[in-house]
């Protein structure tokens, strides 16, 4: 094999990365300091604007010595280092010229402030390109430029409610139908990094287009948008067949819940997820059971059934002989120890177990630090060395930086508020040059970024086929190819019987239909790419590829470790054809490493990463985990990121460049703060239900409305929010409570508080409650679901959150929107097509006719010799 031996592959920061040389000037909160960090991650030079009493960030526990200092809060370092910074007031003449200076060097602002930074400068969002004509704007809001919520206050819990997560994460209904559990917020600071990784997507993409054109743009993300397209099956089931999902423990939502989780406990009280989805587990479950006695009276599927098949996680229904299966797998479980659990074993046996770890578990997995995952970092001033995550991917070519330790309150100020001929600045790495082909404008009558990249593209599942999704959107050319003997998953949030004319007139579920070309799930992760039908078992095809991929940019796929290579399409192989061909993989573990070809979908995932286990109520409670694939989402961020990071770095080098990625390693990159926790303090991380233990807020959580299921999110944070709280609900008395005085008594005697919360929420209609908190500037939310966000939610609305594209056999539907917004080379979902995602083999003439010179006829005896 010609895996990327560790003599290919750069492990620690041993070379450039992917976009050293530039500048960033960041004046963020939490809401995209995450976003800085990612940028420094790939070698970007970010300089924290701090006021000279430190960032509000400062100020976020958890504290190293349990004492709030500004200093030592391992929330900051978490998201901060590798950053430097710079105090200065904005609202001072000197301030004020400091940041122009700095802005004179930067090639990207990173700006969290909501327009308060451009107010301070005296420049709105156009004389600031107009002075920077090169600079890329990124700003974060909360909910955007326009719409009715606009003025809206957030916070993280606020946004996963509004966005559709919290209905999706939960624990099971009660014997008689009925949520008697609120909906479970996942830990910790997800919408934020959400949001994040999806705004670091949009400058990546500006910083490619500045390449051709340049000039730089306005780059814009808001939370809520983010937030409310990253959950999976619920949005497009509601969409399509106006289904709604509904929560479970531990696992997918679902249209049809069932009363048996996937995860069993062992006889210490510790939890193994045992996922299987199609009659293949099925086959390998029975004789694994039978090598310990314990495969009671099941028995393995018929000689009839389908072995081939796939579904996405949380698309198939449950019955009674699931059920009992998964029944039978826990009387297993129960027999082992935690740490004596045979999950390895099953794995080997071709089962989808995994353990559901705690997150510091594996911060010195061999695996991880084999892979350079995690990090100690120095920080001289405390004379010790802290352990981070600080790492997404390996390459052959770039690598991520660690960086220094976080900041120190100013620590820069006499490197850098200096007269602009004495601004250091680090050299810029030069630019190879692109050749700029006649744009073809969008939808938007504009041109797209990525114009002129062609991926060939292997990707399939959420994790990388969502990757390139933006990618298409953003103007490259994706040729999807697939072979009917190995599809991707199409069978998911099906378009109904009778088609959009039957779901426009629905009142209830409707009946999905059988046609591989016509899911809904399919078509929106899939959407603006071509389809190629590719058989490259067979020399023809493989002949075929090779000449496709002797044209492309991009290579991309998220097969197991090798499959590629044995078919005879290695990295090697590959470069032989195009010398700067950018080749990246993405499996569940990654290729290097010691866990090989360990199997991974969504919930396998979020076991391993410890992202399950975080989230729910405080123990003896089950973990509540995630109620979709989180981390396909964020596998799928990492991959497109990574693809564009790549094809900036060989724009201005020449080089291209093997990635080696991982879907679980870029869920392990959210955990920095639990992880500088435990090493820092030991601490190992409990579960906080819907708490706010770090930045204090009481009272802080989901909380009962009127009618059946609805929920609010409300969080106070400060002294005048909470007086305003009990204004609001004519609760006087409440201020008048001695135990809910002050912040932290509010905090100490939560459980009452909340009673008393919960008395006065059970009488209000959830979005009039909403409406009057946020008018005396409350932070709140309703906990929407997708039939919320699609059909009462006004600020998605004004935000053009769905488009829709046609498919030549779907028909018109919409689909989720790029979520971040690009001023000069906005995305379209449909892309160069505009049109939603491919039928199978839709576009094997064009491909090969255009690309390859194949005639009509020819292609259409490779089809009937089963090479096409």
């Amino acid at each position: 094999m010609s895996e990327p031996k560790r003599s290919q592959l750069v492990l620690g920061p041993n070379a450039p990365g992917m976009l050293s040389g530039l500048r960033v000037i960041e004046f963020a909160d939490e809401s995209s300091e995450s976003c800085g960090l990612v940028l420094a991650g790939l070698g970007a030079e970010v300089i924290k604007l701090e006021p000279p009493a430190g960032n509000s960030t400062r100020r976020i526990g958890p504290f190293l010595n349990d004492e709030e200092n500004p200093e030592e809060s391992i929330f900051f370092w978490s998201f901060n280092r590798g950053k430097k910074s710079v105090a200065v007031d904005p609202g001072t003449v000197v301030g004020r010229d400091a940041i122009l200076t700095l802005l004179g060097s930067a090639d990207i602002l990173l700006d969290s402030s909501c327009g308060l930074l451009n107010t301070s400068l005296g420049l709105d969002r156009a004389s600031m390109l107009d002075t920077y004509p090169r600079l890329v704007v990124a700003r974060m809001t909360p909910f955007g430029d326009v719409g009715p919520w606009a003025h809206y206050k957030a916070s993280d819990l606020v946004h996963l409610a509004l966005g559709g997560v919290m209905m999706n994460c939960g624990y099971d209904k009660n014997p008689l139908g009925e949520f008697d559990l609120p909906p479970i917020a996942p830990q910790l600071w997800h919408a934020y990094q959400i949001a994040s990784d999806q705004l670091a997507m949009g400058i990546l993409a500006a910083l490619i287009s500045r390449e051709t054109s340049g000039r730089g743009q306005d780059v814009s993300c808001a939370v809520h948008e983010a937030v409310s397209k990253n959950t999976e099956l619920d949005l497009m089931s509601w969409v399509m067949r106006r289904a709604p999902l509904f929560r479970q423990t531990c696992r997918h939502s679902t249209e049809r819940p069932s009363h048996v989780p996937n995860i069993g406990h062992t006889k210490d009280g510790r939890w193994i997820v045992t996922y299987g989805v199609s009659a293949r587990d099925q086959a390998n479950l029975v004789p694994f059971l039978e090598r310990y006695g314990m495969a009671a009276d099941l028995e393995k599927p018929g000689a009839n059934s389908d072995m081939s098949g796939r579904s996405v996680p949380g698309s198939t229904e449950g019955n009674e002989r699931t059920a009992h299966t998964l029944e039978v797998t826990h009387r297993f479980i129960r027999a082992f120890r935690y740490d004596d659990a045979p999950w390895r074993e099953a794995q080997e046996a071709g089962l989808l177990w995994s353990p559901l770890r705690k997150p510091h578990e594996n911060a010195d997995d061999p695996h991880w630090m084999s892979r350079g995952t995690y990090a100690d970092i120095e920080h001289p001033s405390h004379g010790r060395a802290f352990r981070y995550p600080v790492s997404k991917w390996l390459s052959t070519a770039t690598a991520w930086q660690y960086g220094a330790p976080p900041p120190r309150i100013g620590e820069h100020n006499e490197l850098y508020l200096k007269p602009a001929a004495a601004m250091p600045r680090k050299a810029p790495m030069p630019a190879a040059g692109q050749i700029a082909a006649q744009p073809r404008m969008s939808p938007h009558g504009k041109p797209f970024a990525l114009q002129g990249i062609r991926i060939f593209d292997f990707s399939w599942f959420l994790a990388s086929a969502g990757g390139t999704r933006f990618l298409a959107g953003l103007g490259a050319e994706v040729l999807k190819v697939e072979w009917k003997e190995n599809p991707d998953t199409r069978f998911a949030a099906m378009a109904p019987v009778g088609g959009r004319a039957a779901r426009q007139a629905a009142t209830a579920p409707l009946q999905g239909v059988k046609d591989p070309d016509m899911g809904g799930q399919f078509n929106n992760k899939n959407s603006g790419k071509l389809g190629l039908s590719l058989n490259i078992r067979d020399p023809r095809g493989l002949a075929i590829a090779k000449e496709l991929i002797r044209q492309s940019d991009v290579v991309a796929e998220g097969f197991s470790p090798g499959v590629l290579e044995r078919l005879g399409l290695g990295y090697d192989v590959m470069r032989a054809l195009k010398p700067d061909i950018i080749y990246i993989q993405q499996s569940g573990m990654g290729n290097h490493g010691t866990y090989g070809r360990m199997r991974t979908v969504g919930p396998v995932a979020a076991a391993l990463t410890g992202t399950s286990e975080m989230s729910g109520l405080p123990e003896p409670a089950m973990p509540a985990g995630w109620g979709y694939s989180y981390l396909d989402w964020i596998g799928a961020y990492s991959f497109a990121l990574a693809i564009m990071g790549a094809i900036y770095h060989r724009n201005r080098t020449g080089e291209g460049q093997w990635i080696d990625a991982s879907q679980c390693e870029s869920g392990l990159f959210l955990s920095g703060p639990t992880i500088v926790d435990w090493s820092a303090t030991g601490r190992q991380w409990k579960r906080i239900g819907n708490r706010s233990p770090h930045k204090k807020a009481a009272p802080h959580g989901a909380f009962r409305c009127a009618g059946d299921d609805k929920w609010i999110a409300i969080a106070c944070f400060t002294d005048a929010e909470w007086q305003a709280f009990a204004t609001v609900a004519g609760r006087r008395e409440w201020l008048d409570d001695k135990r809910f005085a002050t912040l932290d008594l509010r905090i100490s005697y939560q459980d009452e508080l909340e009673r008393l919360v919960t008395d006065w929420t059970g009488r209000q209609n959830a979005y009039e409650c909403m409406k009057e908190l946020q008018r005396v500037g409350v932070p709140a939310g309703v906990c929407q679901t997708a039939e919320d966000r699609c059909d009462h939610d006004p600020q998605l609305a004004a935000l053009n959150w769905l488009t829709e594209v046609r498919g030549t056999k779907l028909g018109e539907w919409p689909v989720a929107e790029l979520p971040f917004k690009l001023s000069a080379t906005p995305a379209h979902a449909g892309g160069l097509t505009n049109r939603g995602a491919p039928c199978y083999g839709e576009d094997n003439v064009s491909i090969l006719g255009r690309l390859l010179g194949i005639s009509e006829h020819e292609v259409k005896r490779l089809a009937e010799d089963g090479v096409i």
